[in-house]
Order: structure tokens, then C-alpha cells, then sequence
């Protein structure tokens, strides 16, 4: 009964404490959505993004960042081979650069990533970096490009929701999961950027030398934004610039998907790894602790697993609705589907604990074909 009581006293206080910012987070991504950007922090721009085979939607990404509200812009879509870019996607503004093998020692996204940068119009005074599989709204440019006129700011980023359209189980376990990281980010400096919507000005780029660091890596943003940190400036975080990915996966897909993410933050940002581990461990063996408990007749343990489900759920929704003002667009999927991000927290604790010790065993990843060994 002792174990029973610190874990749940564990487990309810790390709830508790998740909650600390929220309003903060709140209040940011209102005043941001409301923030209207002066033409005078539009600089001529560079949007790259890197393509390897046929996502589902890929054409409409493409065409999506192809008509991105903004001044002036230039689209540059980089790929290994010609024959990583399929047939009929390309939006006619769109500059093609191939960039080759490159390094064996680099990942290839970091390679046409740095091909692309090589190849972008010397007017260009910010580099903005998408991924192929997300769906920029019109005003994704603007708001990355309007945190890099902040003083100290190094890098801007938005992120990535997950809406599958239709829905299925695993799509949506995908976003369940996904929305705890995208819960993190708020006003201040935050602890990395994401490489699917990122900008930096061109000469920090240069002055942080990132160049030099994703050479031999194959994380392009956990790689940046430790250039940029050590650079001593920030990462900004800019609501207008979160992408929807509306795509599907399978539950081989899936599982794969979130220990390869897991790795990945294991080697470059161990810290972070370990706290989600730790207090990951605490929430399921607090959960298994309430129902044994409870099995035994005693009422606690009920109170504890609805005390402990219900913050859990009530976070859930938090996120869920900081996401739909951010989203104006996907105001319907929200209604029809937006309970699943509420109700399912519970489950997703278990996958993220499943993530974290899967992710535990390898230094290993496979992305797009390829494996790699990574490094930090």
C-alpha cells in the first residue's frame, strides 16, 4: 500500500506540474494568430524541401508551399535523384536541384538540404526549411519569418498536427501521440526547432556555421538547433506556422515511426529522453499500482486511476484546443474528431513508454531505405 501511495503522490504531482505554463502558452499563440508582421521583417526568402518518393498528398503539400502568402519567395524542391521526385507533383514555380550521393558519412535529407542552400538565389535572406509530408497554411512564411525579427532569436519553428482524413485507429494513435510534443512548445526559448518548419536568416546560418555541424549528421533539426544554441541565441516558436499532415499510417508504420523519433532525441537531446522516461515509467507503474489496488476492493485505487487519467485527459484538451485556434481550417476535423485526443491520452501514455524503452536498446535507425548509425 506504501509503493501504491508514493507512486500515485508521484504520478499526480508530475500531472500537476505539466499544467505550469499552459495559460502562458495559451496567451502566446493568441497574440501571435493576431500579430500582423510588418512588410519590413518579410525579407526575400528561400523555402526548401527535400522529396524522396510518392507521400500521400504530396502534390497538394507541394502546391501548398508553391502559393504561401508572401512577398517574395523562391521555392527550391532538392531531392537525391530525379526519380525521387514522381511524376506530375511539381508546381510549375518550383526549382529542381539534384543533389547527388554526397557524403556517405552525412544523412541524405542533410545532404540535399545542403545542395539546396548551395544552389538558393543570393538575394535570398532567409532559409525556410518544410517537409514533404505537411500542409502549410498561406500564412506559414510570414509567421516563421516574423520571429526572426525578435532580438536574440536564432531560429523560428512551428510544427506538425496530426489530422488524418479519413480517420483511422493507427492515423490517429499517431496524432494522440505526436500532440504531447507539440503541447511543448510556447513563448520564451524552446528546446529545439522542427525541421518540417523552420527558418533561420541566412546569415546566421553562416555565423552558427550549421553547414559544418549537419556535415556527418543525419538529424537536420536537433543538428540546427544546437548550432544555434550554441550561437547563444534562441528558438522561437511561431503558432501560425504549425503543418497539418493528414496522411495515414499502418501499425508497423507507426511503431516504427515513434522509436526511430525516440532514438533520435536519446542521442542529441539525452536530458529530454530521460525525463520523458523517467516520468513515463512513473505514470504506467502508478496506473498498474491504482488497478491492483482497486482489485483489492479498495476505493483509492479508483480515485487514483480517475485523478490520474482525468489530468492526463484534461492536458489532452488543452492541447486540442490551443491547436484548433491555431488551425482555423481544420475547425470541422477538430469537431468531428477532436475527442480522440481528449480520450485516448490514457492509451498514448503506454505507447510513449513503449517508444522510450524501444528506443533504449539501438543507436539504429532506418529512414527511407537507408540505415543509419547515429552519433552525437
Amino acid at each position: 500500500m506504501l509503493l501504491f501511495w508514493i507512486l500515485t503522490g508521484l504520478a499526480l504531482a508530475l500531472a500537476l506540474a505539466s499544467f505550469r505554463g499552459e495559460r502562458l502558452r495559451a496567451d502566446h499563440v493568441a497574440a501571435s494568430l493576431a500579430e500582423t508582421p510588418p512588410e519590413s521583417t518579410l525579407e526575400p526568402a528561400t523555402v526548401i524541401v527535400s522529396v524522396k518518393g510518392p507521400d500521400e498528398g504530396l502534390k497538394g503539400n507541394l502546391a501548398a508551399l508553391a502559393s504561401l502568402d508572401y512577398p517574395d519567395y523562391e521555392l527550391i524542391v532538392v531531392a537525391r535523384a530525379a526519380e525521387d521526385i514522381p511524376a506530375g507533383v511539381l508546381p510549375p514555380v518550383a526549382r529542381v536541384v539534384i543533389a547527388g550521393d554526397g557524403d556517405p558519412d552525412t544523412g541524405e535529407k542533410i545532404n540535399n538540404l545542403l545542395a539546396a542552400v548551395r544552389a538558393a538565389r543570393g538575394e535570398s535572406a532567409i532559409f525556410a526549411f518544410a517537409d514533404s509530408d505537411g500542409r502549410p497554411a498561406s500564412g506559414w512564411l510570414r509567421a516563421l519569418a516574423a520571429t526572426l525579427a525578435r532580438p536574440g532569436v536564432g531560429v523560428g519553428t512551428g510544427y506538425r498536427w496530426y489530422l488524418p482524413a479519413p480517420p483511422d485507429f493507427w492515423s490517429l494513435m499517431r496524432g494522440v501521440w505526436n500532440s504531447v510534443i507539440a503541447g511543448g512548445f510556447g513563448p520564451g526559448p524552446n528546446r529545439f526547432a522542427w525541421g518540417g518548419a523552420m527558418a533561420i536568416r541566412r546569415e546566421i546560418f553562416e555565423r552558427a556555421r550549421v553547414a559544418d555541424h549537419w556535415r556527418g549528421a543525419v538529424s537536420d533539426d536537433y543538428v540546427l538547433s544546437a548550432a544555434v544554441r550554441s550561437a547563444g541565441l534562441e528558438i522561437a516558436y511561431a503558432p501560425g506556422a504549425l503543418v497539418v499532415s493528414s496522411d495515414h499510417t499502418s501499425a508497423c508504420e507507426f511503431l516504427r515511426w515513434i522509436e526511430r523519433q525516440m532514438i533520435i532525441t536519446r542521442i542529441h537531446e539525452p536530458m529530454l529522453w530521460w525525463q520523458a522516461l523517467i516520468a513515463h515509467l512513473i505514470y504506467c507503474a502508478a496506473m498498474v499500482a491504482a488497478v491492483a489496488v482497486a482489485l483489492q476492493g479498495n476505493l483509492w485505487g479508483e480515485y487514483s486511476l480517475v485523478a490520474q487519467w482525468g489530468l492526463g485527459m484534461l492536458k489532452g484538451a488543452n492541447r486540442a484546443s490551443i491547436a484548433k485556434s491555431a488551425l482555423p481550417d481544420q475547425q470541422e476535423w477538430f469537431k468531428k474528431h477532436g475527442w480522440v485526443l481528449t480520450w485516448w491520452v490514457p492509451l498514448g501514455t503506454w505507447v510513449w513508454l513503449y517508444a522510450l524503452l524501444a528506443s533504449a536498446r539501438t543507436n539504429t535507425i532506418e529512414w527511407r531505405g537507408r540505415r543509419y548509425r547515429l552519433q552525437r
